[in-house]
């Protein structure tokens, strides 16, 4: 009689494990129906869980990606806002706020359907005014701190941080101190206030798979990493969480050749089943030989290898995106964030364009900006194979990991109306 008990009450676990799994299946299938009939014109779906979005957030004043993993834990990744001067886009969508307004209004939108209204991880990927801010005068003080309102300073004043994750903290003095920085110490003391609200702060670890993890339901989601790729000369070795130093000792180098920030750039890969994407700020290959070492950007994507996406080094600018850096992470997907008229560069755009000549398949190049002067360098001809030269650039990848589009949404309103849809593309 016990057996038969105990038989009768497998049956029913399974019954209800199959019963569920039936339903998620034709939930997903449910989403995955509706997701495929949002059209131009309509406003973007709102995230679901299963689904990896990531936001390429355009201001035209610098550079900023917003990601909500699959469980609903949510990344930033930089907020910059350029110093007043440069040749830059113009503000998106105007300028009547800035853009750390911008992008905190752009963010609340999209984690409308999340029940926590909090960033839990921000990643600054180097300490440049366009990926954090730039303490300028005139810039509003916080009420909440010592610091000016700019970039991710003014995010982090609209939107509750969680873990803040940078390559400077806690000491920021490598390869040389940055006390003569004005838009580094405001983001230090930016950083101290966020401590004293109750958000952590680390130095960013290359190699590890364990700083940046799910924290809602990561256990549904085994399929899922965010591996730290390469930080301030350290590259991943591939195994484990071992690195190496691609960067000489200081003592062996004068001041002037010491690494410079966009060289010191973290980098990420986000990996979602077969789905890969790369984000490695301003990292670049500095018109350097093969195998020298200011050429950082080779060696990490050697060791990322092969993704779908990749956000574009330094804004495809000319010491970026370099044919070495191409063969080894051979993206279908290329999302440039772009601000400035050197954006991308003629040869740099080239190189990544030309289907065959430095990387097989096809690949698809999008753009958040296009300035004018851009375009009377590399002609209209050549821009006409690039996908989107304005707007927000969004990759939502399917439950699995399996498959993804890509959204270019409308950045002169805050209505986030589809201006296109590009897929479904097949992760390799």
């Amino acid at each position: 009689m016990a057996d038969m008990k105990a038989d009768s009450g497998l049956r029913i676990m399974l019954n209800r494990a199959l019963r569920n799994s039936f339903l998620t299946a034709l939930l997903v299938g449910f989403q995955t129906v509706i997701f495929a009939q949002s059209k131009v014109g309509d406003a973007y779906p709102n995230w679901t869980a299963g689904y990896l979005d990531i936001h390429h957030i355009n201001t035209g004043k610098g550079e900023c990606a917003f990601a909500i993993l699959p469980d609903g834990t949510t990344m930033m990744i930089d907020a910059g806002e350029i110093a007043k001067g440069n040749q830059t886009a113009d503000p998106r969508p105007n300028d009547s706020r800035t853009p750390g307004e911008w992008i905190s209004r752009y963010i609340l939108r999209m984690m409308h359907p999340l029940p926590e209204k909090k960033i839990d991880y921000v990643l600054s990927t180097h300490l440049h005014d366009d990926h954090i801010g730039a303490a300028e005068p005139g810039k509003k003080k916080s009420a909440k701190g010592n610091y000016l309102l700019s970039g991710m300073s003014e995010v982090g004043d609209h939107i509750p941080f969680g873990k803040i994750v940078d390559r400077g903290w806690p000491n920021y003095n490598w390869p040389l101190p940055m006390t003569d920085n004005k838009n580094v110490q405001n983001h230090i003391s930016f950083v101290k206030s966020q401590l004293a609200r109750g958000a952590t702060a680390e130095q960013f670890k290359a190699g590890s798979n364990q700083q940046f993890r799910l924290l809602k339901k990561a256990d549904q989601y085994p399929e899922f990493e965010i591996r730290n790729i390469a930080v301030n000369g350290q590259v991943w070795t591939g195994i484990r969480d071992n690195v190496r130093n691609h960067f000489p000792p200081l003592e062996k180098l004068s001041k002037e050749d010491y690494p410079t920030e966009n060289q010191c750039s973290a980098a990420i890969r986000i990996s979602y089943g077969n789905f890969d994407y790369f984000n490695g700020g301003d990292l670049v290959h500095a018109s350097a030989p093969v195998g020298a070492w200011q050429n950082i950007e080779t060696p990490a994507g050697i060791v990322t290898g092969p993704v779908e996406v990749c956000e574009a080094n330094h804004h495809a600018a000319y010491d970026a995106m370099g044919e070495n850096f191409l063969m080894a992470v051979r993206p279908c997907v290329i999302v440039i964030q772009t601000w400035g008229a050197s954006h991308p560069n003629s040869s740099t755009y080239l190189r990544m364009l030309e289907d065959g000549k430095v990387y097989p398949g096809e690949r698809d190049i999008f753009s958040t900006n296009l300035m004018k002067e851009t375009l009377a360098v590399i002609s209209e001809r050549r821009i006409s194979a690039m996908k989107s030269r304005q707007g927000h650039v969004v990759v939502r990848v399917h439950p699995g990991g399996g498959q993804y589009d890509i959204y270019v949404l409308d950045d002169s309103s805050e209505n986030f109306t589809i201006k296109a849809v590009h897929g479904p593309y097949k992760s390799r």
